[in-house]
């Protein structure tokens, strides 16, 4: 183009980036010189639909100049800086905003920048050890391309020749130079008065060599700006700016301009680095609060899976457990705590706590609802949360639910049919003085039941009850790929569950537990009940050594005998009630002896001198595992033998 053209460069058709500056009110003409190039009024970029880089691109192809320039009106620094600090603040995270100083400075501002940040960055009011450290985090340069334009380019080091002397080239993985700032040293200096020095100042002239190294050099004079980047608390990091010595200098003003730039970036970066943290502190909350692994009891197989909401909201209050119980039955658990955020994950702990210590007394369902409700109370009038507990019993084939306020549960078939259960809904958790409904209903063998939080099934995009119904069927036509008869594998269930998402139904985190029964078949179980006699004791022997046979485990039946009297003669002698004996044969051989007293028995040594007191000395010698659980009758105790099969 002609070095005295006047006219301005047309609009771009093109769609605007909406990371682009959004346009700033007209600015004054600009002073133009056959010898200079141009500052980009930053209305000018964003009405041309220009990323800055692109403007300078244009700048030798015919189009006027939008480059750096010395400024004869403070309106267009002030209105570059509102443009720019705009542009900083929109990014969420680190990397944002640190390249939004890149892209937002060149070329309109200079040619080249280098960014510094202390490795490691500190956080909120932590002190860092050691000596300060900075490590070259992102570098943003004008590079000229075959055709003679100019155009951006992001971390892709500095030329050789664009600055003699000035190369700095991050390799290929990543790992950047590396600055120990001396104590007392020039650097130190510079960094602790905070403000930005041209390359020519006294304190600078030690700095630069210091933070690019002793061999490397800058353009002197007034082409180089080194400036520190001070968070709240302190000085993270530095920022240089630079321009080709074939450019003009940068003006005194424009100290004030990079200072601005400077502070919006550092406290960016400290406000993003604190939230980083937090973020990380109630994720990882959240997560030790969930269960690292699920109980495999005999007769149910577990999977689970849970899904953080959005990354601008990754804390919630959904859980999930699954409680073993007496008699090899579990308790299954799903929750979720109102709203997103470190105190939601703290309920839910507690809330999860609770059921956990409540399930220990084996209450019924709607008894644990009734308890998590009162505890809810107790720890705040606004704590809402939604509740589903259930508990299988696999002797019986049966599962027993109640419901506070949470999305019903799904039960697929052996058939391939999925069907919401129809479970009294309830009211939340926290509400106060509502009953709850318990249900019993039937688990064959080889069904799937399915509890899940609202995230998986509501979203902006679609109702509750949609969801549902979208679930169902998604159920049933995974089970149509495994055949009738076949229940699909557990695992690639919940991950074709979860697949169902679409890119607009993640608003809400997920938790979702999934149960396959497979129950313990009858001929396994022996049930007797013994009145609290003298004879007992020798009626349980009989009766165990009679199911022994059946069972084809003799062998076992010295052991099981000696335990079964010792544990009898214990129940019996406090109880005035009839005592029950079970056996149950999976892997190994269970027995449980249930009585009326709640006080569990304890392990002591028994005295040379004492007639008693060995029985559970003897069943903590012989069985593989026993224990005691106080039921809301009674207790049980119970012992567990390997048997030849298990080994």
């Amino acid at each position: 183009m002609g070095s005295a053209g006047t006219e301005h460069s047309q609009p771009s058709t093109a769609e605007p980036d909406p990371h682009r500056p959004r346009p700033a009110p007209q600015g004054a003409p600009l002073q133009r010189g056959a010898d200079s190039t141009h500052w980009a009024d930053a209305r000018e970029i964003a009405e041309a639909g220009l990323h800055p880089g692109e403007a300078g691109a244009r700048s030798l192809t015919g189009v006027p100049s939008l480059g750096p320039a010395a400024m004869q009106r403070d309106g267009d620094r002030l209105r570059f800086v509102g443009a720019a600090t705009r542009r900083i603040a929109r990014g969420m995270d680190l990397d944002e905003i640190v390249m939004g100083l890149c892209r937002a400075t060149v070329p309109t501002f200079s040619d080249a920048i280098l960014v510094y940040l202390r490795d490691p960055l500190p956080v909120g009011d932590e002190r860092p050890s050691g000596p300060v450290v900075l490590r070259l985090r992102r570098t943003d340069r004008l590079r000229r391309i075959e055709d003679g334009t100019e155009d951006a380019d992001t971390d892709g080091g500095l030329p050789p020749g664009l600055f003699p002397g000035l190369q700095l080239q991050p390799d290929v993985t990543g790992t950047t130079e590396l600055c120990e700032v001396r104590p007392g040293g020039p650097l130190a200096e510079v960094l602790r008065g905070v403000r930005p020095v041209f390359a020519d100042a006294t304190a600078a002239l030690g700095a630069l060599p210091e933070l690019l190294g002793g061999e490397r050099q800058v353009p002197g004079a007034q082409h180089t700006i080194l400036a520190p980047l001070r968070g709240r608390r302190r000085v993270i990091g530095a920022a240089v700016f630079l321009r080709r010595p074939d450019r003009p200098a940068f003006e005194t003003e424009d100290l004030l301009v990079a200072a601005q730039l400077a502070t919006h970036s550092a406290l960016g970066i400290d406000k993003a680095v604190l939230y980083d943290r937090e973020a990380y502190i109630a994720d990882e909350l959240q997560r030790t609060m969930l269960p690292e692994s699920l109980p495999q009891p005999h007769g149910v197989r577990l999977a689970s899976r849970y899904l953080p909401a959005a990354e601008t909201a990754r804390v919630g209050g959904d859980w999930y457990d699954a409680i073993p119980l007496p008699g090899n039955r579990v308790a299954l658990v799903v929750g979720d705590v109102m709203g997103h955020s470190m105190t939601s994950a703290a309920i839910m702990g507690q809330l999860r706590t609770t059921a956990q210590t409540l399930a220990g007394l084996d209450l019924p369902p709607q008894e644990v609802l009734h308890h998590l409700d009162e505890q809810a109370q107790r720890l705040g009038s606004d704590r809402m949360a939604t509740c589903l507990y259930a508990v299988y019993d696999p002797v019986t084939h049966r599962i027993t639910i109640a419901n506070a306020g949470h999305p019903p549960p799904v039960l697929l078939h052996l058939s391939g049919r999925a069907e919401v259960l129809r479970v009294p809904a309830g009211a939340p958790i926290g509400v106060g003085g509502v009953d709850f409904e318990a249900v019993e209903l039937d688990a064959p063998a080889g069904t799937t039941l399915l509890l899940y939080t609202d995230g998986l099934v509501e979203s902006r995009l679609r109702d509750v009850w949609t969801g549902i119904e979208q679930l169902r069927e998604r159920l049933s036509a995974t089970a149509q790929l495994t055949g009738p008869d076949r229940p699909p594998p557990l695992e690639a269930l919940c991950d074709e569950v979860l697949d169902m998402l679409g890119p607009g139904d993640r608003d809400d985190d997920i938790a979702l537990l999934a149960a396959r029964f497979n129950g313990i078949a009858p001929s396994d179980v022996a049930y007797w009940n013994l009145d609290p006699e003298d004879a007992a004791p020798r009626r349980a022997r009989g009766l165990a050594r009679k199911a022994l046979a059946r069972w084809d485990l003799e062998e076992l039946t010295d052991s099981v005998e000696l335990l079964v009297s010792e544990v009898v003669t214990n129940a019996v002698r406090y109880t005035s009630r009839p005592v029950t004996l079970r056996l149950l044969r999976t892997d190994v051989l269970r027995c449980e002896v249930g009585d009326d007293v709640p006080e569990l028995p304890r392990l002591r040594q028994a005295r040379a001198t004492d007639e008693g007191g060995r029985g559970l000395f003897l069943v903590n010698k012989l069985a593989r595992r026993w224990g005691a659980t106080r039921l809301s009758t009674g207790k049980v105790v119970w012992f567990e033998l390997p048997t030849p099969a298990s080994g």
